[in-house]
């Protein structure tokens, strides 16, 4: 009965589980299992690192830990048939534990360091079974790879820390973890791939770099949905988050040099129509969230499908990123912010609501030397501006098509703003034919070569 009411209050599949199930959910027989630590830990100090696990469902209450240095490196993946580790415990079931301390630059390496070189960790499941219980940890380490992995039920599904070099992330699937899926926790960390996985329901956040030093991060080929609370609890995460604000004062702490291509990025906040039960409001599929000293910088964000949060993309205090190519549907209610940025392009995108009622506006505030352009805009059904540039500088609005929608182009207390080569018709049109609204407070502004249609 619980069950049928929360169909029927929460008709949609991802608003029904607030919080992740433990493995006892899945395996009542859990509590008779044997403890399997001691066994594991024991085969990986005699096989120099290896574990082969042998099929089967495997309760552990401890990490099995791999200290590779002056011991090689390490080899985890099953002997023969499907493997699932029970993280019955606190912690993550996989610690691997290098000592590179050095770049990617070969000249910075320790000859002992390459006898470490490439740990793997492959084609096993990782289900919690304790509210602190993790996947996957990976501590100074070199060449990391991590591929057909799955965790769920666990608190975060892969967390990299300290500092690794030139870590592989792909065909993994981190699934309805209570935190974060994959996370980058204040690390040093240069070239990291991240192809070809499904992140989703991870009520933390998709992929999160929260401080660190981080460059050279590829998100490609992924499927990455629902990663924020399955309710109605505020929040600032994200399917792809990328975070500065806990080191205002650090310039040391920086981000940059990300792309983010080919991704389908969505969820959640509601798949309705104008009436809704408000899912994880605050919520956005790409949050970048810069500092004044180090502002998140030189990302590519290109050819991927994004919808339905509570707004698509958040850019704040970020310098030098290029959105090209990419589709946003859905948003609730808007589509972009940029605010507090520099030399942001947004070209050649499509913003559509599809068979959806939103308002979805695009909004740049406190900006400088951005480039809207050649971007299609339809049936954006705010009111007070379908694009909005306000306290903003030296801005390019060119070759764009509005249609369909209920307002224009607001300026508000900006200058030196070039609006040219628009099609634009909007469902009620001004009897002035201006489509434009700027207030006293903005100057320089150049309105040429645009087409109002009836």
């Amino acid at each position: 009965m619980k069950h049928l009411l929360a169909l029927v209050l929460f008709p949609f599949s991802f608003a029904l589980a607030a919080e992740p199930p433990l493995a006892t959910a899945q395996f009542p027989e859990l509590g008779a299992m044997p403890d399997r630590t001691e066994d594991f830990r024991k085969q990986i100090a005699e096989n120099g690192g290896t574990l082969l696990l042998e099929a089967g469902v495997h309760r552990l209450t401890g990490t099995l830990e791999f200290a590779l240095a002056g011991k090689g490196t390490a080899l985890v993946r099953p002997s023969g048939g499907p493997v699932t580790l029970i993280m019955d415990g606190a912690g993550p079931a996989i610690r691997i534990v290098g000592s590179h301390e050095g770049t990617a630059s070969p000249a910075s390496f320790q000859p002992a360091t390459w006898n470490e070189r490439m740990p793997i960790v492959e084609g096993i499941e990782i289900v919690g079974n304790h509210p602190e219980a993790d996947g996957v940890e990976l501590v100074r380490t070199f060449e990391a790879i991590i591929s057909k992995v799955a965790v769920r039920w666990c608190r975060t599904g892969i967390r990299l820390f300290e500092r690794n070099r030139n870590v592989t992330i792909s065909d993994v699937n981190l699934y309805e973890n209570s935190g974060i899926g994959l996370f980058l926790d204040d690390v040093n960390l240069h070239q990291i791939n991240v192809g070809n996985s499904h992140i989703s329901y991870n009520r933390g956040g998709g992929i999160v770099v929260r401080d660190g030093n981080v460059r050279n991060l590829q998100i490609t080929g992924c499927d990455i949905e629902s990663n924020m609370p399955g309710d109605d609890t505020p929040t600032t995460t994200a399917n792809i988050l990328l975070d500065l604000s806990g080191s205002t004062d650090d310039k040391s702490r920086s981000i940059a040099e990300v792309a983010i291509t080919g991704c389908t990025i969505q969820h959640s906040s509601n798949y309705s129509g104008k009436d809704f039960d408000m899912l994880a409001p605050g919520g956005a599929n790409i949050r970048f969230l810069g500092k004044k000293i180090a502002p998140i910088d030189s990302v590519t964000i290109t050819g991927n499908v994004l919808s339905d949060t509570e707004l698509n993309i958040d850019l704040r205090t970020c310098t030098d990123i290029t959105l090209t190519g990419n589709n946003f549907f859905a948003p609730n209610p808007d589509n972009l912010h940029v605010i507090d940025c520099r030399r942001v392009i947004v070209n050649g995108n499509t913003f559509n609501p599809r068979e959806f009622e939103r308002p979805g506006r695009v909004f740049f505030d406190a900006c400088q030397d951005c480039i809207l352009s050649n971007n299609t805009f339809r049936a954006l059904l705010a009111e007070d501006g379908a694009v909005v540039v306000k306290n903003s500088t030296r801005m390019s609005l060119t070759d764009n098509v509005l249609t369909e929608s209920a307002s224009g182009l607001r300026i508000e207390g900006s200058s030196h703003v070039i609006v040219k080569d628009w099609i634009v018709s909007l469902t009620t049109p001004p009897a002035d034919g201006a489509w434009i609204n700027r207030d006293e407070a903005s100057s320089g502004i150049v309105d040429s070569g645009n087409v109002v249609a009836e």
